[in-house]
């Protein structure tokens, strides 16, 4: 009995510390520090209206747009509640019917040649908002076509979109698809 009362105490202030004293304090520097951030990245329009996160793909699907990585999510593509990838493996009939039914359909646009993985593979989250530099390229004519611009100008939307390797060297260039649309929609 004699070590029951200290053993509640610690575990009282363990819980005050570790429950309400560090995330607060930590939530307050975010908010401080990075409120972007810490806010979720949100993109907001002109009329103050959040319309989605630098963090999380958005679906697209019109002639007009940039088309992300597929999403694989459940009850809805891009679903940031039930994020996951469908766990298929390449000897899946369904996943193999569904990657070709994607190439199928980036066929029907007029690509020909390689297609970058990341336009028919979803990601293992089924949230990514980026693209490779590659996947960005091979959707350049479709664009210039749909929106009667030049291939030039749609491809210098593209590089001035695309983020670097983070930190110089991890990972590799990409474009973050939500900005990049928001960007041709409001030049």
């Amino acid at each position: 009995m004699k070590e029951l009362k200290p053993a509640i105490l610690m575990c009282l202030l363990f819980t005050l510390l570790c429950g309400g004293f560090y995330p607060a304090v930590v939530t307050g520097l975010a908010q401080a520090l990075f409120p972007h951030q810490a806010n979720g990245s949100l993109i907001i329009d002109a009329g103050g209206r959040a319309v989605g996160s630098e963090l999380i793909g958005q679906p697209f699907s019109g002639p007009r747009y940039f088309w992300p990585r597929p999403s694989a999510t459940a009850e809805f593509a891009y679903n940031p509640m039930a994020s996951g990838g469908s766990n298929s493996g390449p000897a899946n009939p369904a996943f193999l019917a569904t990657v070709g039914e994607r190439v199928g359909a980036l066929r029907a646009t007029g690509v020909s040649g390689p297609i970058p993985a990341d336009l028919v593979l979803a990601s293992a989250s089924g949230l990514d908002p980026h693209i490779s530099l590659d996947a960005a390229r091979l959707q350049i004519p479709r664009i210039a076509l749909a929106r009667n611009l030049s291939v030039d100008a749609v491809a210098g939307f593209v590089a001035n979109h695309t983020e670097g390797r983070q930190l110089g060297l991890l990972g590799e260039p990409r474009v973050n698809v939500l900005l990049l649309n928001r960007a041709l929609d409001n030049p």
